[in-house]
């Protein structure tokens, strides 16, 4: 029994080694052929990062065809996106022609993509540190579903994130943390490329035990892979130990400046530190020159052995680091050059590597190129027989049915915060499966961004459940927030990024554990542009999500300019996977809230961001309902212009009262003057560039919305625009049919005051939109 046992272990890694190569051999074809063999039109370099790749092929190799099981999700760094094409190349499940394509039109990805990649992709990676992140936040969603029932325990997933260890650097990575120790974080592992090479310098040498410390100190287990076999079994000979205190206090940058010299100068380096050192010149002189640099670049991150039994060390559910020491460029011409990050092998060096590996000219692109027939089918055979080339596509989760519309709070006098926050504690209260589904979160705004109702009826989750002491007690609050593994709003501290993080964790549920969610986070408006990268990640995976920025603008008037969003309705409109809207009234958040929730889950939809404010105003009358499908168009006329109206106020939010009356005040200069309100600037404009792109395209050329609404006025008339926001995100409607347009708007850092002096200061109050209608018709 233990000699089969020891035939089969010896057999996996066998095979592994044999994977890796083929891995490191892949990747770099693949960069060789897009930088040197293909084409180039533009004489610009592709890259793809050789180095990169080469220090984490046995990482993968020993991941993928060994530790990884169908449940599991992985987060590949962004450098390795090549090893990963292979490894799919390999499986059958990526094309050469995509391969041959990598980094063109149409091609392998530079970095994998859930939504531009063919083969399957757990996580989008490109930002460094966000991949890494995220898998904390996805055990953290599988951990909801899993107490909500939606879940099996036996059915929970690893999440792993390879990452490179100058993503350590990353700042988002240390606020995830804190964050996982407060929430009790398990089923994640981190795999650190510790290659010590990064784009501009090599890792501190006295950063050799801090990430332990760290990690520790929040509950992680650490596992440090620096040594090989080889270079374990050379440490237990004689003079073994002398070489092993050598290489533990070897600066990174010297040992990578030896590695790339080669075995002669390891010699030569050795001989001068430790030659007089009993035993240590006889150790090294058992090695020939290649031997010497292979036994010094024996890293416990190109040991397969070594990898498989830490990964087999970690069967339980505490979260783990390993720190997987390598060679940045291992096994390649470039191995440990400073400059190895951006450079790559020339034609004569990736020539000598085929040749080396016993590669056919002709054969490069063959997934089993240099082995023999037999050896190629066994490989094969041991591929085909891995999880990974079992595991199934992702599901496809089920729609959550929507009402066609939400009761409207009947305050006569509200804000648009306000109204979100009544909407959400009715649909809580509900008890339809859409109230089931939405999942809220804040970091650490819940109360003052009104998500308050919802959780008091739905209460905090958490896996350990947490009484409400203050309840306990009878000491009186407004906040019944029990914690219980029921609860819906999950707890975050002040932290952006790990909010948005969480949102596109949540987003994805669907189609990573077949259970649709509908999140809903909340977020002061001005910091959204603090998290502003992980909510570009988000986006980018195709999560969905309902944000909601508020409070918003000057509107904040007592808080000062750092509470004051100015940008972020640019933001909305800039933003690709995101709708933004901008409501003025109650009834407008009731139908875009709707409307939001059924398009976060149409293949064509988006996730959807709400700028609401806290500024109470009376709401309007409506005599019927014709306004709204122009309303979720983007804009819609609150008071008709006259035919042919010389000029028109447009507006956005909470300037609505001003707007009105700025209307009226000029109704007898300007007779028939119209006010269109705009619930969308994205929308229009979105509309509006396909409508002018058209021509080069489809060439359907249909008015755009935009378009249609100021077909209203007579050509060439003047529009007004204001928002509490910045003013080019309405400015541009001169453009759609050629008007003159007055902007008005804040672009500059606000202050604290009142609303009215504010207004009158930034000019966005009554008088200023007169004096600028009035500036139309002086021009």
């Amino acid at each position: 029994m233990e000699t089969a046992l020891a035939s089969s272990r010896q057999d996996l890694v066998a095979s592994l080694d044999l994977i890796e190569t083929r891995l490191r051999w892949l990747s770099s074809w693949t960069i060789h052929n897009a930088n040197h063999l293909r084409p180039k039109r533009d004489g610009l370099k592709v890259g793809g990062h050789q180095a990169s790749c080469a220090s984490i092929t046995a990482i993968m190799a020993a991941l993928y065809f060994h530790a990884l099981r169908p449940q599991d999700k992985v987060a590949v760094k962004p450098h390795a996106g090549p090893v990963l094409h292979a490894i799919h190349y390999l499986l059958g499940q990526q094309s050469r022609d995509k391969l041959k394509r990598f980094r063109g039109l149409g091609g392998a990805q530079s970095y994998p993509s859930r939504t531009k990649d063919s083969i399957p992709v757990d996580f989008s990676t490109g930002s460094v540190g966000l991949g890494v992140a995220v898998t904390a936040f996805s055990s953290l969603v599988q951990d909801y579903l899993v107490a909500h029932g939606k879940l099996a325990e036996a059915d929970a997933g690893r999440m792993i994130a390879l990452m490179g260890d100058a993503e350590l650097d990353e700042g988002n990575i240390y606020e995830c943390l804190i964050e996982g120790y407060k929430h009790d974080l398990r089923n994640c592992w981190w795999v650190v490329d510790y290659n010590r090479q990064s784009l501009d310098a090599t890792t501190a040498d006295r950063m050799f035990r801090r990430f332990d410390d760290i990690f520790e100190t929040c509950g992680w287990r650490v596992i440090t892979l620096k040594h090989g076999k080889l270079q374990r079994a050379t440490f237990r000979r004689p003079g073994g130990k002398a070489l092993e205190e050598w290489i533990e206090h070897c600066p990174n940058a010297e040992f990578a400046a030896l590695t790339y010299q080669g075995g002669a100068a390891w010699r030569e380096r050795l001989m001068a530190d430790i030659g007089d050192r009993p035993q240590v010149a006889k150790l090294l002189g058992g090695f020939d020159d290649d031997g010497l640099a292979a036994l010094m670049t024996n890293l416990g991150g190109h040991c397969v052995e070594t990898l498989i039994d830490a990964f087999d060390s970690a069967q339980d559910d505490r979260p783990t680091l390993f720190i997987a020491y390598t060679v940045k460029g291992y096994g390649l011409p470039l191995a440990g050059h400073k400059d190895n990050h951006s450079g790559m092998m020339n034609p004569s060096q990736i020539e000598g590597l085929r040749a080396h590996l016993g590669i056919a000219q002709g054969d490069e692109w063959e997934p089993w190129g240099g082995l023999g027939d037999n050896a190629a089918a066994r490989l094969k055979a041991f591929v085909d027989a891995s999880a990974l080339a079992g595991k199934a596509v992702e599901p496809q989760a089920e729609m959550v049915p929507v009402p066609a519309r939400f009761a409207v709070p009947p305050e006569p006098r509200q804000s648009t915060q306000a109204a979100f926050g009544r909407i959400l504690l009715d649909i809580a209260k509900s008890g339809d499966l859409l109230g089931d589904r939405i999942v809220t979160t804040a970091p650490d705004v819940t109360q003052t961004t009104n998500l308050g109702g919802f959780v008091n009826q739905r209460g905090l989750f958490r896996r350990q459940e947490l009484a409400d002491v203050f309840h306990k007690a009878k000491i009186p609050s407004a906040q019944k927030w029990a914690a219980t593994q029921a609860g819906q709003h999950i707890e975050l501290g002040i932290a952006e990024s790990n909010f948005f993080l969480l949102l596109a964790s949540l987003g994805l549920a669907g189609q990573h554990f077949g259970t649709r969610l509908l999140p809903v986070g909340t977020v002061y408006d001005p910091f959204i542009a603090r998290g502003l990268d992980a909510l570009n990640y988000g986006c980018y995976q195709d999560s969905r999500f309902l944000l909601v920025g508020t409070p918003s603008g000057l509107t904040l008037a007592a808080e000062g300019g750092a509470h004051q969003s100015i940008n972020t309705p640019l933001i909305g409109m800039g933003q690709p996977g995101l709708t933004s809207y901008e409501p003025a009234f109650a009834d407008e958040v009731a139908l875009i809230m709707a409307h939001a929730f059924d398009h976060m889950q149409r293949p064509d939809g988006s996730s959807v961001y709400l700028r609401l404010s806290t500024r109470a105003i009376d709401q309007v009358a409506r005599e019927n309902d014709g306004w709204e499908a122009d309303a979720l168009k983007g804009g819609y006329w609150l008071r008709q212009p006259a035919p042919d109206a010389e000029a028109a106020i447009v507006f956005s939010g909470a300037v609505a009262p001003e707007a009105l009356a700025a209307r009226e005040a000029l109704a007898d200069d300007l007779p028939g003057l119209g006010l269109l309100n705009v619930t969308s600037a994205d929308l229009l404009h979105r509309d509006w560039s396909a409508r002018r792109a058209a021509r080069w395209t489809d060439g359907k050329r249909a008015p755009s919305h935009a378009e249609k609404l100021l077909s209203a006025l007579r050509p060439g008339a003047g529009l007004v625009t204001v928002l509490d926001g910045s003013p080019a995100a309405l400015s541009w409607l001169g453009g759609v049919t050629g008007m003159r347009v007055s902007p008005l708007g804040t672009d500059r850092f606000g202050q604290t005051g009142d609303l009215p002096d504010l207004y009158h200061r930034y000019r966005l109050d009554e008088d200023a939109i007169i004096d600028a209608a009035a500036e139309l018709f002086l021009d």
